[in-house]
């Protein structure tokens, strides 16, 4: 490639230059002389800190995966048998799952005979969806696999507005 055309640190285009003169000035400049349209005709060359380049583009990207967690899945495990103080507590930390936007997959655990009661856990997972209701929404009812119940909920998913809106105003 004897000729490029060459944008500076700052955008500004110096032309088509012979690629001997478009490194010396990149020399001059301190700065990384940067192939960044080989297709064009002729090639296009830009005059940049590739270092730091690639470290703003690597944060960019993980500052985007940051931004897309939320669809994660949670799990939370029962058995049929657990009384009102247990339940509470684990139903107050599902809720807590779903208000931060996770989906929580509710499991229950049959042992032995219990397996002959699913119905016990079937009106377990119900009551919990019932308990939940303005938060999730049931997203697969339960299913037996095995000796496990389990059904998966989702949050609700509500326009930003709505918190402040669900107040009534008053006037007098």
């Amino acid at each position: 490639m004897p000729q490029v055309r060459l944008i500076d640190e700052r955008n500004e285009q110096l032309g088509v230059i012979p690629t001997d003169r478009a490194r010396r000035i990149a020399e001059e400049r301190e700065l990384d002389l940067v192939e960044v349209a080989p297709q064009a005709n002729p090639p296009v060359c830009r005059l940049m800190d590739y270092g730091r380049f690639r470290f703003d583009a690597r944060k960019r990207e993980a500052e985007s995966r940051k931004k897309q967690g939320g669809n994660r899945l949670k799990q939370m495990n029962f058995r049929p048998k657990i009384g009102p103080g247990d339940y509470n507590t684990k139903l107050k930390r599902v809720r807590e799952f779903l208000v931060e936007g996770d989906k929580v997959k509710v499991t229950i655990w049959f042992r032995g005979r219990e397996m002959v009661h699913a119905d016990i856990g079937r009106r377990l997972l119900e009551r919990m969806a019932q308990d939940l209701a303005d938060v999730a929404h049931v997203e697969r009812s339960p299913l037996l696999e095995g000796k496990n119940m389990s059904q998966i909920m989702g949050p609700l998913n509500r326009p930003k507005g709505e918190e402040q809106a669900a107040e009534p105003v008053t006037t007098a």
